[in-house]
Parts: structure tokens; C-alpha cells; sequence
């Protein structure tokens, strides 16, 4: 019997959040995904009258593939890839990985030169096509979130079938005020970090792009962050995983590190000039995510936390950077992880958590569940 789960989800990834029109092509990116819920996202994109193209992927091949890749594999993997994703309208991935660390022991110069040779494959799906991603529920997802599998399930569905529409209305506030902002300022434990948004504006994400979703973000001026941040979250990247990051930052590029795997964090940073700009900085208040387990779908949502991105900053709401890199690490600021404070220019906006101002108070937990 099929699960009703599946079909609510399905039908929200199709209606909702990639908006399907008759005729519109969708490729189905699927990684390690349940055969049963593949058949309701494609019925889901007939019923729309899609077209959809079926991907079907596994974590251990593609370390396979990128492990002795070179450039000219990977040239031909990107024109291949080009060639499919310029003929869709829309985009749909779901990543069940059982090992979020599989690609760890990929050398860093072949991950380094597939990511940046395949980097016009993800700028062609983010900026051309309607796309919207997210994790399927694995036993490692829940090990992570400290729950039994049927008890992360349970969550898993709760948080990824919200009620998005009613997100975006209470988010409009904060996504002006986030454009009228000029400076930025980030205080906490070990962090002090001020920087400028001026002109860049803000991009309010309420499920269709990401699921879950649960964000405002913008980008600083690319030359304006100085001072230091301390992340308070573990984070995973390229198959590492890193703790206690702090980063020192002097006219928008970061200088000094610190943190565990050191040496693999400033591998990743010197990727390509790109890699040590800030190309992201982004409000997260998904009500029912509350702490982190590292999968940054979920972890950069979580209520009550903010995150600043090394890297490759978006087409809107950007500051021109360019990197094969795009790394969220997630600071927390509810009292239990040590409380914070963000300001824009005069105006305490966020504390310890929870936004202050009335017109922001429905993004608190309370309001949004």
C-alpha cells in the first residue's frame, strides 16, 4: 500500500514548490531513493502533465567516479550534464545517502577539479530552471539527530510538509528589512562580525527551492566583513567533518582559522581565490528543527540560528563572487547554545533567538508551528 506520505510530498515538490506547468521538463534526480516514492514523484509530475527524466544515482559510485577522475573525464561528465540540464524547465533531487562521509577519502585536487569543472552544470540548474532539493530519511540521518529511524521519520515528514505559504507571508517583513539594511552586525560568544548588506537585498526561501526550508538570506558587500566568528555547529564538507570553526575575517576574506581538521578546512578555503570571500549570509527559523545533525538541508534552517558562507554567493541577492566552493556553517543563538545578538544598522533584530520587533514576531516557533 502506498504511503500517504509519499504522495503529499510528492504532490507539494511538483504543485507547490517547482510549480509544474503541462509540458514543462523535470529531471528526477534520485540518490539512493526508495523505488516507491521515485514511482509517486513521477506520477505526481504526469499528473501535472510533466515530462519527467529519471536519474537514478548511488553515493558509492559517484566516489567512484570522481576518486581518479581527471580533466579530461570530468570535461566530458560536464558536457553531458550541460547538454540534459539546458533542456529542462525544472528540477527535483532527492539524496538518500547512508554515508554523508563517502567522498572522505577522495583526494583533495581530483574533488577540487571535478567540483570546479562541474560548476557550470549547478549554475545552469540554479539560475535557469524552477529546482527545489532535498534529503530522504536514512538510519544514519537519524543517528545523527539522536532519534530512533521511525521516530525521524515521523519528524522527517512533519517538518518537509509544513505549511510553507503561511512561512512566506511571515517572512515578507523580514526580507524588507533586510533590503533597507545597510550595516550588519553579529555578536555572541567568540563572535564579533560586522559587515554591510547595502544593495544587495534579500531572497526569502519558503520551499521552493529547499526542503525543508526556513530562511532569509542575503550577501555582504564583498569587501566589508571584519572581525571574527565562531561557529557552534559541526559541519560537513566534501566528506569532512569539522568542529569548533572560527573564522577571522579583514576586508571580506577570511585570514586565520581555527578548528578541527584544520589542515582540510584551509584545503578546502584555497580551492580558488573565490573560496575565501563571503558569499552568503542568511537568517534561518524553521520552527520544528532545532538542532543540528549534520546535513545542512536541515542544520541551516534550524530556529533561531544564522549562517555565513565561504564562497560562491548566488545570482540574486549576490556580491559577484565565484567559487567552486558554497559552504554554510551554522552558528546557533538560542540561550541553550549561548545566546547571540543580531542588529541591523541601530536596531536589535534578533536575540538569543527570537526576533524582537513586532512586525518579525510571527517567525518565532511558537507562531509558526
Amino acid at each position: 500500500m502506498t504511503d500517504p506520505r509519499y504522495v503529499k510530498l510528492a504532490r507539494l515538490l511538483v504543485e507547490y514548490s517547482t510549480a509544474l506547468k503541462p509540458g514543462d521538463r523535470v529531471l528526477l534526480d534520485l540518490i539512493e531513493v526508495p523505488d516507491e516514492f521515485g514511482v509517486e514523484l513521477i506520477r505526481a509530475v504526469r499528473a501535472a502533465g510533466g515530462i519527467p527524466i529519471v536519474e537514478v544515482r548511488s553515493t558509492r559510485i559517484s566516489r567512484e567516479v570522481m576518486r581518479e577522475t581527471n580533466a579530461e573525464h570530468a570535461a566530458l561528465v560536464r558536457d553531458v550534464e550541460l547538454h540534459r540540464m539546458k533542456k529542462m524547465q525544472a528540477y527535483i533531487a532527492l539524496r538518500g545517502a547512508y554515508n554523508a562521509n563517502e567522498a572522505a577519502d577522495v583526494p583533495s585536487d581530483r574533488l577540487a577539479l571535478f567540483n570546479k569543472t562541474l560548476r557550470p552544470v549547478l549554475d545552469q540548474r540554479v539560475n535557469k530552471t524552477r529546482w527545489v532539493v532535498l534529503r530522504w530519511p536514512t538510519p544514519s540521518m537519524a543517528q545523527a539527530a539522536g532519534m530512533s529511524t521511525e521516530a525521524f521519520e515521523d519528524f522527517y515528514f512533519q517538518v518537509c510538509t509544513l505549511d510553507y505559504r503561511k512561512m512566506a507571508r511571515a517572512m515578507v517583513p523580514l526580507a524588507k528589512r533586510m533590503r533597507e539594511a545597510d550595516r550588519v552586525r553579529l555578536k555572541g560568544p567568540g563572535t564579533d562580525l560586522a559587515f554591510s548588506i547595502k544593495g544587495i537585498g534579500a531572497k526569502p526561501c519558503d520551499g521552493l527551492r529547499n526542503i525543508p526550508d526556513g530562511e532569509v538570506f542575503s550577501c555582504p558587500v564583498k569587501d566589508s566583513v571584519n572581525g571574527v566568528i565562531q561557529f557552534n555547529t559541526p559541519t560537513i564538507y566534501a566528506g569532512t567533518r569539522f568542529e569548533n570553526v572560527r573564522l577571522e575575517l579583514k576586508r571580506g576574506r577570511v585570514v586565520k582559522t581555527s578548528g578541527s581538521n584544520e589542515k582540510r578546512l584551509n584545503e578546502i578555503l584555497d580551492t580558488d581565490p573565490g573560496a575565501r570571500s563571503i558569499g552568503e549570509f542568511s537568517l534561518g527559523f524553521n520552527p520544528f528543527i532545532l538542532n543540528p545533525m549534520c546535513d545542512i538541508l536541515f542544520d541551516e534552517k534550524i530556529a533561531g540560528s544564522l549562517h555565513f558562507t565561504p564562497g560562491q554567493a548566488y545570482e540574486d541577492c549576490g556580491n559577484g563572487n565565484k567559487s567552486a566552493v558554497h559552504w554554510d556553517m551554522v552558528l546557533i543563538q538560542r540561550p541553550e547554545w549561548g545566546g547571540g545578538e543580531v542588529w541591523f544598522d541601530d536596531t536589535l533584530i534578533r536575540k538569543d533567538g527570537l526576533f524582537l520587533p513586532k512586525d518579525l514576531q510571527p517567525l518565532n516557533p511558537k507562531n509558526l508551528k
